[in-house]
């Protein structure tokens, strides 16, 4: 079985933590499917309760970040409550053979999905033979 080229680490770039220890806030990872085809790459992201305009997608130095804030919406006083709302933060690495210039985000009943197209020069093609 072939590696999976889009997804594999490269030890050449690292993932910087966030520093726990200096920051109150908690954050939840939130639950993502990464699918590779010929044409790129997709994620889906899991973030309900994160509107549109707060929702962040950036790519840095081949480091991901997708985050979120999300703030309760529901109007009056909680009296019981068995759940904690939290901001969402998630990073991965990709290759920098992707095409971030024309990546799409769109976001619908609470999941994010992500299209990022490979570089031209990344797609495989076909090399026409001829005859002498």
């Amino acid at each position: 079985m072939a590696t999976n080229s889009l997804t594999e680490w490269n030890d050449d770039r690292t993932i910087p933590n966030r520093e726990e220890t200096r920051s109150s806030e908690k954050f939840i990872k939130p639950a993502v499917n990464i699918i590779e085809t010929e044409e790129g790459l997709t994620l889906t992201a899991d973030v309900p309760g994160a509107a549109k305009d707060a929702l962040e997608v950036n790519v840095e130095k081949g480091i991901l970040t997708i985050s979120a804030p999300v703030t309760r919406s529901m109007p009056g006083n909680p009296t019981y409550s068995e759940f904690e709302l939290a901001s969402y933060y998630r990073q991965f690495s990709i290759p920098e053979s992707l095409d971030h210039e024309k990546a799409k985000a769109d976001l619908f009943n609470g999941i994010l999905t992500l299209r990022v197209p490979k570089a031209e020069v990344a797609k495989p093609r076909k090399i026409e033979i001829t005859v002498s």
